[in-house]
């Protein structure tokens, strides 16, 4: 096996999108590493469309979309394997992957993209009382198995959460005839985007009740229904507002986690709140010339933003090689301040700032016409007014490398005024 200077952990849109970028820009001897049969990740069974929009100015479905950086990919001759796993990560770069032809093998690149992307959080996590019939799937595995395999998980369905797949499968399940009898959801507000709402719920008049959860699951051999109750402020189960909602499926949409076992071995660090790693604006974790991208870093609410950001891990992982870059030591921590529930990146590298640095972040709440404030050790630079934000929608703000050079701050963080 021949030494890559850049190798590419995932085949998803953010590997995709990371190794056109690193090749654009320099550095042409890159390998994108893939576990699956195809390239293309979780967009191949992603067959609805709403893709694209941000990127190509069109609406694509999740398999168009992904043809298109496919076919860069191609255009390139970048390698790439398939069927191919990483078992192992060390802290000094070395990967040790495995696949049918070459049997156990091992790689030293000078930089690492991680864009593994995440997986759904399971039923367990849940600790939902009841027996274990079947019927029960999470919202992915279902998408799977109606898109890819051709089969109906049931014909009587119950959705918990209203993430963007439970949202899009209440939809798909009513189109392939089944009889959606409800969303329901923990919080009181959705985590999913809400033209989803709109289009997926509300015009198919589909109910969604919100500060609600699963209490009980009845069924034996196959799930015959389940009991539905109200939560108070704690989220404990409001056990005298129970009722019975009969169903032969019961689909999880409970949260997506970044899939990060590769990045704990490695010893990363990992932001508690993105459960993705801790980054500067290079996207570059605390190894050096190790970058990370896409929902492996946190969870996004839309590819076209997945396929920007991995440009940016693309194009500086193609820097670090070239020595162009390196880690800095001299660092500005960006916080989380009221209202948000963490940033993207976490720091600034100061040696390296470009002129503008784009800073993504999510709300922990419902907030209505706040004002999105920038501030530098505690001194207002700027804010801007919103009508509204919400937890499933990301935002962002601009940090400007003058202004960091004008007051050189010490902590910098963005709050909500409200």
């Amino acid at each position: 096996m021949k030494e890559y200077d850049i190798v590419i952990i995932g085949g998803g849109p953010a590997g995709l999108a990371a190794a056109v970028k690193a090749y654009d820009s320099g550095s042409k001897n890159i390998l994108i590493v893939e576990r699956d049969m195809v390239l293309g990740g979780i967009l191949n069974q992603c067959i609805h469309n709403g893709f694209g929009l941000h990127r190509f100015k069109e609406e694509l479905t999740g398999p168009e979309y992904a043809s298109r950086f496919i076919k860069e990919v191609e255009d390139r001759n970048i390698d790439y394997l398939l069927q191919t796993t990483v078992v192992d990560l060390s802290k000094e770069k070395e990967l040790t992957l495995i696949n049918e032809k070459n049997g156990l093998f091992k790689l030293n690149p000078k930089a690492i993209i991680l864009a593994m992307g995440c997986r759904e959080r399971p039923r367990g996590a849940l600790n939902i009382p009841g027996s274990r019939p079947s019927g029960i799937f999470s919202a992915g595995s279902a998408q799977r198995l109606i898109n890819i395999d051709g089969y109906l998980p049931g014909k009587k369905v119950v959705i918990l959460g209203s993430g963007d797949i439970g949202l899009i499968m209440a939809r798909r399940m009513t189109l392939e005839g089944a009889k959606v009898q409800c969303v329901a959801e923990l919080m009181p507000y959705s985590g999913g985007l809400k033209r989803n709402i709109v289009q997926c719920l509300n015009d198919f008049n589909i109910p969604l009740f919100y500060s609600t959860t699963v209490s009980k699951i009845v069924g034996k051999e196959r799930i015959e229904g389940v009991y539905l109750a109200k939560v108070d402020d704690k989220r404990n189960v409001i056990k005298e507002t129970e009722k019975f909602v009969e169903c032969d499926t019961l689909l999880l949409s409970v949260g997506l986690i970044p899939e990060n076992e590769l990045t704990r071995e490695a010893e990363i660090l990992i932001d508690q709140k993105t459960k993705g790693a801790i980054v500067d604006d290079k996207l570059m974790t605390n190894i050096e010339g190790v970058f990370a991208c896409g929902n492996v870093l946190h969870v996004h609410d839309l590819v076209d933003y997945v396929s920007e950001e991995s440009e940016l891990a693309g194009l500086n992982a193609a820097k670090y090689v070239q020595g162009k870059i390196d880690k800095s030591e001299d660092e500005i921590k960006i916080d989380a301040g009221f209202g948000i529930n963490y940033t993207l990146p976490q720091k600034l590298a100061i040696k390296t700032l470009e002129d503008d640095i784009t800073v993504r972040f999510r709300v922990n709440n419902i907030y209505q016409s706040p004002k999105i404030g920038l501030y530098f050790d505690g001194i207002k630079i700027s804010s801007r007014n919103k009508k509204a934000v919400a937890p499933g929608e990301m935002e962002k703000l601009l940090i400007k490398k003058d202004d960091v050079k004008k007051y050189n701050p010490k902590k910098i963080e963005i709050a909500l005024e409200v």
